[in-house]
């Protein structure tokens, strides 16, 4: 007999889940049979993400599939996909670097229909997700960041949304069990600073972008500053926006001309 909802809550509270009674529900709509129902309620109490517990994740009203072992899209992240829909009037070429499962990239070509989506990460399992999240029309690459990306998209990116790690690497082993246990550390680790990939990436968006185009990248509060300088050392011309709501931060770097 499969365990009932009072028993799905009991266990999940007994194992630290703080919306035991959401999750519980969340769990019993999804499993399909008695027995995957016991899976994903143990491997819950083991403290796997829910995330990976359900196979999908929700982001922007779409559900977006999730393996195991691929970065969790944040709900934060919803305010990097606003701003870059504010901006993409007339981009009818964006990528999707480091897009891990695809969320983002997923969310933009929901938002604009027609365009030509791209998608990267070095990831092979976020790319497996990648390709079953962003569409049969948006084209997935394996590879480290610009390398991944054909040769033809020089100068014609629109907007380049690039969902990059920002935690320092001494503050990798703070992060909550379900982030250092269960995530890929190349999702996490942004180097000393938590910027070494933001400063790859705002190097080479110059070359990719077209004239207009614009680079988008979340970051801690504290790493705005330096981020913003980054980008401007980059030649790109950088604003802030920050949503007190959603506790994010995204740079926006625009490139002239």
């Amino acid at each position: 007999m499969p365990p009932s909802y009072a028993q799905v809550v009991t266990a999940l509270r007994s194992a630290g889940c703080v919306f035991a009674e959401d999750e519980a529900r969340l769990i019993l709509s999804t499993a399909r049979t008695p027995a995957e129902l016991t899976v994903m309620v143990d491997g819950r109490v083991a403290g796997l993400p829910l995330e990976h517990v359900l196979g999908w994740a929700e982001f922007r009203g779409l559900r977006i599939a999730v393996e195991p072992g691929v970065f969790v899209p944040r709900r934060r992240t919803e305010f990097l996909v606003e701003q870059a829909v504010a901006l993409a009037s007339e981009a009818p070429v964006v990528v999707d670097l480091c897009c891990g499962s695809g969320a983002v990239g997923a969310a933009l070509a929901a938002a604009l229909p027609g365009v030509e989506l791209h998608a990267a990460d070095v990831d092979p399992a976020a790319v497996r997700c990648a390709r079953r999240n962003v569409g049969r029309g948006a084209h997935v690459h394996e590879g480290d960041l610009f390398e991944a990306l054909p040769h033809g998209l020089r100068g014609r990116i629109g907007i380049l949304a690039a969902n990059v790690p920002y935690v320092p690497t001494g503050e990798v082993g703070l992060l909550p069990p379900e982030a250092r246990d269960h995530e890929p550390l190349v999702a996490l680790d942004g180097g000393g600073d938590g910027l070494d990939v933001l400063r790859r990436v705002a190097v080479e968006a110059p070359r990719w972008l077209a004239p207009g185009g614009s680079l988008l990248v979340e970051t801690s509060e504290r790493q705005t500053g330096l981020a913003v300088e980054i980008f401007a050392g980059a030649g790109l011309i950088p604003r802030l926006e920050v949503s007190e709501e959603l506790y994010a931060n995204v740079v926006i770097g625009v490139k002239g001309g």
